[in-house]
């Protein structure tokens, strides 16, 4: 069933992640959905796509559009943005780094889930189990030397400090991290999210990072995974596979860890394997039903 979307994607089942390897995770706990969605004054596919968490490629195969297509005001579009919750926290902020999914828990609840921008392949963000360090609002943007000599050997202006305001790439908002120099942060630059763009921080949709400002305080953990592989299990008895592309080369075989993973969880004669294929050998970054039901 279509449904209208929302802001922020409703999760259809609650449950812990239970079994997780260098590549992939299995999970009890899918969010998101199938949806209809208004086109507004402005819109293109690429705003969509960073907006909802929807890769650009599946929102054309869905609705049956070339990639060059104009998008008119309140025209309709399918947006599947169905994705595995690849790990489960008491309280606290989980990241995906393939996904580019930001998940907030609270009291052992899935309370939003955002998409987010990170660092691009060869300036990487890392993975590891940190804290919110310090948080500010119109922060002054420091520019690190590493981002001064990139400015210097690609001809631009070295600029070493830029004030708060529209130009900034922070954004309003900013949660330092206990690894230094990174941190989640709003952008000037909002069709930016759910790329590999950044130099290593994370960088989260303006009204997205408004919300999540206002929930979390300094302390709150930040988990930081790197799981291309997410297979669930979800209550109803469905099977979901989750296959995202291996940006930063870590050298995942995503068959190998399905096949794991479902022996691991006595799942192999419940899978239609052709769909487990299929679904790895897109790697659309999409949560899909490989159940032989």
């Amino acid at each position: 069933m279509i449904r209208q979307l929302s802001i922020t994607a409703c999760v259809w089942m609650f449950s812990v992640s239970v079994f997780a390897s260098d590549g992939g995770v299995f999970s009890t706990a899918i969010m998101g959905g199938v949806s209809s969605y208004t086109v507004q004054a402005g819109d293109t596919l690429n705003k969509i796509s960073a907006r909802f968490g929807v890769p650009k490629a599946v929102l054309l195969a869905e609705n049956d559009l070339k990639p060059n297509a104009k998008l008119h005001k309140n025209s309709q579009l399918i947006v599947n943005n169905t994705h595995v919750v690849p790990v489960w926290m008491n309280d606290g902020i989980t990241i995906n780094l393939p996904q580019r999914m930001l998940y907030f828990f609270q009291d052992k609840h899935l309370v939003s889930s955002y998409p987010v921008g990170l660092g691009k392949p060869d300036w990487p963000t890392p993975t590891g189990k940190f804290k919110v360090a310090n948080m500010q609002m119109d922060k002054d943007w420091l520019v690190p030397l590493s981002i001064q000599e990139e400015m210097r050997r690609e001809g631009h202006t070295v600029i070493t400090r830029l004030p708060s305001g529209p130009k900034n790439p922070l954004g309003r908002h900013w949660l330092g991290l206990s690894a230094a120099g990174y941190g989640i942060h709003g952008t000037s630059s909002p069709t930016s999210i759910y790329h590999f763009q950044s130099h290593g921080c994370i960088r989260s949709n303006p009204e997205d990072i408004a919300v999540l400002y206002q929930l979390v305080s300094v302390g709150t953990p930040v988990n930081l995974v790197y799981h291309t592989t997410m297979l669930a299990k979800t209550a109803d008895g469905k099977l979901w596979l989750e296959v995202q592309p291996d940006v930063y080369q870590h050298g995942i075989d995503a068959l190998g860890e399905v096949r794991a993973m479902a022996e691991k969880q006595h799942l192999v004669g419940k899978l239609d394997w052709q769909k487990v294929y299929d679904v790895v050998q897109q790697a659309q970054g999409i949560a899909r039903d490989v159940g032989l039901n």
